[in-house]
């Protein structure tokens, strides 16, 4: 459970720690509010970038670079035209080293490879956000056994 923005940052932090991120893809489902984008912008900051972290919803992709390390953040919730993939790049992107973190992956499926980790997030009546990680890979689960080796 992410009870407020704090353990929002914290769960962020934990994962950006974490080798295995740095290559890595991963989902973020939930409605509209659930946080996924709060949590992209704390995960981003915790892996060092700094400026002005926009959300590519009108843009469907939003590079970052920190050193020794490419990320690409993706919103797919405009997304209506699988050839807009093939236009944008975005098969390159998705082949290439770095972080990719994909909010609405559902909107592009059939598109997209396997993520290593699916996160989803969910507003409980409380405004809390209960939070569920799911492998889908090795890499995946390496990420969900060092983030289960945390303090906390």
């Amino acid at each position: 459970m992410l009870h407020d923005e704090s353990d929002t940052q914290a769960l962020a932090a934990a994962l950006a720690a974490q080798p295995a991120i740095r290559n890595a893809c991963i989902e973020l489902h939930g409605e509209l509010g659930a946080g996924k984008t709060t949590f992209v912008r704390h995960l981003l900051r915790a892996l060092g970038v700094s400026g002005r972290i926009k959300s590519p919803t009108y843009a469907v992709v939003e590079p970052h670079e920190v050193p020794g390390l490419a990320i690409w953040h993706f919103d797919f919730y405009r997304f209506s035209d699988p050839r807009e993939w093939e236009d944008a790049g975005f098969r390159d992107l998705f082949a290439s080293p770095g972080l990719k973190l994909a909010e609405w992956p559902e909107k592009a499926a059939g598109l997209l490879p396997l993520a290593d980790l699916a996160i989803t997030l969910q507003v409980q009546p409380d405004e809390s956000r209960r939070v569920t990680l799911k492998a889908q890979t090795t890499t995946g689960a390496a990420l969900l056994q060092a983030l289960r080796e945390v303090p906390r």
